[in-house]
């Protein structure tokens, strides 16, 4: 495979960053088309800014093809979750502004403060809650970009099923779906926690969800998006176990 190399810099050259403000005025909710409202966008943007960063003194970041990352338009990001990390590090990588869907049991202490500032949407799993989903269509129809991760919770991180909710969020806008996998931010169960070891993310394919009404439609959307992420697993694999 081509394209792989050691994170530097955030994926895409276009639209990286910017400094953090000064001040305490630059911490203001203000509106955003690409933000949920409630959000900071300097206070985002300086998330984004330490996650492109903060990982590198203690994982050793490969990512393969982040020129498949749009730099602009709504875009439905789903990704496999084997780790805590995985969410920071995917927002600090695509080189653009992103909000996830983040389970309501993140947002306890002072995380409770922080997360909807930087345009995290709580989601309550297991209760019917639209709120979110409403506040994500509305980041997809100002030209944003949310993340899902389709399993709805951390485990092996091979997407052997997936919610609903990145399917219907691409259907309900016409977004398009980009899905990333990441291999190696969850330690092996009985390995001792190596120094700085490799993760590698893979960026696939932008993707469209096939059209269809009725929950038959969302049903074969979600079976795509799920079987993109799984195969690009087995493909990011095979390429760790042939550098290794």
């Amino acid at each position: 495979m081509t394209g792989i190399r050691e994170h530097a810099a955030p994926v895409s050259r276009t639209a990286r960053p910017p400094q953090p403000a000064r001040g305490p005025r630059g911490w203001r909710a203000v509106p955003a088309p690409d933000l949920p409202p409630g959000a900071s966008p300097r206070l985002h943007d300086l998330a984004r800014w330490v996650g492109s960063w903060c990982f590198r003194p203690v994982l050793r970041v490969l990512v393969h093809h982040g020129e498949r990352v749009p730099g602009s338009g709504p875009v439905v990001l789903v990704a496999n979750h084997s780790a805590f990390v995985d969410g920071p590090l995917l927002m600090g990588l695509v080189g653009r502004r992103m909000v996830f869907l983040t389970k309501q049991e993140m947002f306890r202490g002072p995380l409770a403060w922080l997360l909807p500032r930087i345009g995290q949407l709580a989601v309550r799993r297991g209760v019917p809650d639209p709120a979110p989903l409403r506040a994500a269509v509305g980041v997809l129809r100002g030209g944003g970009m949310v993340g899902v991760f389709p399993e709805g919770t951390r485990g092996a991180g091979d997407v052997a099923a997936a919610q609903h909710g990145a399917a219907w969020l691409a259907r309900a806008t016409g977004a398009t779906v980009l899905p990333v996998v990441a291999r190696g931010t969850r330690r092996p169960a009985g390995r001792r926690r190596r120094f700085r070891p490799r993760v590698d993310v893979l960026v696939g394919a932008p993707l469209t969800v096939p059209p269809g009404g009725g929950r038959a439609g969302l049903a074969t959307a979600t079976e795509t998006v799920r079987a993109a992420l799984a195969g690009l697993v087995v493909e990011l694999d095979e390429v760790r176990s042939n550098s290794e």
